[in-house]
């Protein structure tokens, strides 16, 4: 076999499912919707138009301007630097917390999978148990135990969605297990944990992924609820839900000011959102060739008419 085959061969992975999610409209505006994320979180370590903490008494309440494109609040902070310093906090809780459900999610998937029977119970008893607690009340009590912060949000998200990716995982683990390639590997003395790393995550790694881009939207609205209830970041830490908690004791009076925070989590949602649905469709296998079969009927169709 030629080198050149070879590399045709070893090619295929992320190039192959990152054209096929930006073949679909879908696909293409959650890209750009997640990739201005992170170039905004960037620029923000670094820089902002203005300090978002500054307080200036003799501009409140001011509409759109040149200085100030989103307004300012009651205090005189100007809205659109505050937005753009609370999207590096944004990026920060969607990301680790995707990190950590990974964690747990594949953790709590390969032990109810490949361990004893008992364990294999017992885990599954665990998850449903998990699964009952609303990742905002986990939040909440950990947010009373060690106090407001972004790890605490981190890893509250984190858990509540891992362990619904762990029930995920689990189904997926234990549909491909029984495969005959998998049986044969058993057979030859492989261990369960190779067998996990070399044929089993390979093969769930589609669905896995998927199940995180789309928790990251969810981590979003999860972290903008908890700032806006006062369990989440810092006072320190700018939040788009904590600057919706601000303003919305005014919302009567000034309602254009909570216009632009509330816009920025529903884009970014939308975002995360999109790319998901755009990667389901991309990696999984059913579902493309029953639009094949689609358009192949389709095609066939206009041929007889």
């Amino acid at each position: 076999m030629s080198t050149a085959t070879t590399r045709r061969r070893r090619a295929p992975g992320a190039p192959d499912w990152l054209r096929e999610v930006l073949r679909r409209p879908a696909g293409v505006i959650g890209v750009v919707i997640i990739l201005g994320l992170l170039i905004v979180a960037a620029v923000s370590l670094f820089w902002t138009p203005q300090n978002p903490f500054d307080v200036d008494p003799f501009h409140q309440w001011q509409g759109p301007s040149a200085k100030h494109p989103f307004g300012t609040t009651g205090t005189g902070q100007d809205i659109f630097s505050y937005l753009f310093a609370g999207t590096r906090t944004t990026v920060a809780v969607a990301f680790l917390s995707s990190v950590v459900a990974a964690i747990v999610g594949l953790a709590f998937g390969a032990l109810g999978s490949l361990t004893a029977r008992r364990v294999r119970e017992s885990i599954a008893v665990l998850i449903d148990i998990l699964i009952a607690f609303p990742t905002l009340l986990i939040a909440i009590m950990l947010a009373a135990v060690f106090g407001s912060s972004l790890w605490t949000v981190v890893i509250a998200v984190g858990i509540g969605f891992g362990v619904n990716i762990a029930r995920v995982s689990r189904g997926e683990i234990r549909r491909v297990a029984r495969a005959d390639y998998v049986v044969a590997a058993q057979a030859s003395g492989s261990g369960p944990w190779r067998i996990l790393r070399e044929h089993l995550l390979p093969n769930i790694a589609p669905v896995f992924i998927v199940q995180l881009s789309l928790s990251a939207a969810v981590a979003v609205l999860a972290e903008a609820g908890l700032s806006f209830l006062g369990y989440g970041v810092s006072s320190a830490t700018p939040s788009w839900g904590r600057m919706l908690s601000i303003l919305q004791n005014y919302v009567t009076i000034y309602p254009a000011t909570v216009v632009w925070p509330g816009l920025a989590i529903t884009i970014t949602v939308l975002g995360f959102n999109l790319f998901g649905d755009a990667l389901r469709e991309a990696t999984d296998p059913r579902l493309r060739r029953s639009r094949r079969g689609a358009g192949d009927a389709g095609k066939e169709a206009t041929r007889v008419s």
